[in-house]
């Protein structure tokens, strides 16, 4: 580690002898350079309490924000862990921490729970951090400030390429990160990923306070952070994939019972779901109902199962096929809330207009914003405004009824005043 610190500006510099990039990016007349290697080379992987206490002291000791990412094994494993950490901060280098021989951070956590943390997109990263003790108090998310910039493009190697002028080598990011030990290559890949985070931040930071949103994205920062972990998701067996082709419910309960199973057999080897068996084949097999193991093994996917394997898949449809009617699961997911929109016009005619007004107002004010309509105000929200608005369309009660469905203040500042105009052009009738 070392306290060396060179902005991206001045790798620029030096690397090319122009100028430094302009707020949109490199400059016109130059491509942008490849980020080929971390400022201090390649750092050892951190994967024992004697290294990692070293590490905790010179994060502590830095000064600034620190950059912070995660890699899972996304399609390799079961579940949404870390399998690596990536650290940056001034005045301590970069540090990579294998979580798997070091599986409590929260000691770390703890050293940093002063300071600004730097994610892209960390709304993906924050739950498997949690499980190992890392949880900010403040962040700043550059993929969320690039949404609120208006950039079109808001990956970590497209906004460091328009802002920084820099081209990170992006080829490793779905490869099976639970490799031990982790090859070179993705070494330098991971360390690269936070070599220009907090450049990044700053940049992004100058960019929003020109555009007077610097206060808005604060606020969407710190909703990020204050958060409580998602609540477990009610019948998870509801997603699998071409769900809406089963119609029966003794159908539907099939794919429960093979879902279930899957989910229990990939928990138990430590392997992602789809590596057990495909969601088509749980599909098929609901819409075909086989009568035995040897029908079932004439169904796509099922063909290469091995007989035991085949016995446990038919045990599952046979269960489902020997539960009673008041056992089988009901058709359609359980919604909270109003119905889904195509609904409207048969269920609500008033409010489907009401919708419909609101969506277009909100559009303008997106696109006037130059932001996506969903980081102006969720959807949902809307939704929910237009199929039960206030008793009384003012400002007040439209403003209180947002915020109680989670916008922010900056988000009802701006939406309160479009949607009274578009609920009172609509007509209140409920």
């Amino acid at each position: 580690m070392t306290d060396a610190h060179e902005t991206a500006a001045d790798r620029s510099l030096r690397t090319t002898g122009g100028a430094p990039p302009d707020e949109a990016g490199s400059s016109a007349s130059e491509a942008p350079i490849p980020l080929l290697e971390p400022r201090e080379g390649i750092p050892s992987v951190i994967a024992d309490e004697v290294a990692l206490a070293e590490v905790t002291a010179a994060f502590a000791a830095g000064s600034g924000p620190v950059a912070v990412d995660a890699e899972r094994a996304s399609g390799y494993r079961y579940g949404q862990r870390a399998y690596l950490v990536q650290l940056r901060r001034q005045g301590a280098g970069t540090a990579l921490i294998d979580p798997v021989a070091c599986p409590d951070l929260s000691g770390l956590g703890e050293a940093l729970s002063g300071a600004e943390w730097v994610l892209h997109a960390a709304t993906q990263d924050l739950p498997c951090l949690r499980e190992i003790g890392m949880v900010p108090t403040r962040l700043f998310d550059t993929e969320l400030a690039g949404r609120l910039a208006g950039f079109p493009r808001v990956g970590l190697g497209a906004m460091v390429e328009n802002v920084l002028g820099f081209v990170l080598e992006k080829g490793h990011s779905a490869v099976d990160w639970s490799t031990r030990p982790l090859p070179e290559p993705w070494l330098r890949y991971a360390a690269l990923d936070v070599e220009l985070l907090v450049d990044l931040r700053d940049a992004l930071e100058k960019e929003l306070d020109r555009q007077g949103k610097l206060e808005w994205a604060r606020q969407e920062f710190d909703a990020i952070a204050s958060a409580p972990p998602a609540e477990p998701r009610k019948d998870p067996w509801r997603r699998t994939s071409g769900m809406h082709k089963v119609r029966r419910r003794r159908q539907l309960a099939v794919v429960r019972e093979l879902w279930q199973t899957r989910d229990r057999i990939a928990r138990r080897r430590d392997v992602s779901p789809g590596k057990v068996l495909g969601d088509a084949a749980i599909v098929e097999a609901a819409l075909a109902m086989p009568a035995n193991a040897y029908a079932l093994a004439a169904l796509n996917g099922f063909g290469r199962v091995n007989r035991r394997q085949l016995e446990q898949w038919q045990a599952a449809v046979d269960r489902a096929k020997s539960l009673t009617e008041s056992q089988l699961p009901q058709p359609g997911q359980p919604v909270a809330g109003p119905p889904p929109p195509r609904a409207w016009a048969d269920k609500d005619p008033a409010a489907a207009v009401r919708l419909s007004a609101a969506r277009t107002a909100v559009s303008a004010v997106a696109e006037r914003l130059n932001m996506p309509q969903e980081n102006l105000i969720a959807p949902d929200t809307v939704r929910r405004v237009c199929w039960e608005p206030p008793k009384v369309v003012d400002a007040e009660s439209v403003g209180a009824a947002l915020a109680g469905y989670g916008a922010r203040p900056w988000q009802v500042e701006q939406v309160t005043p479009v949607l009274v105009a578009a609920l009172a052009s609509a007509g209140n009738t409920r």
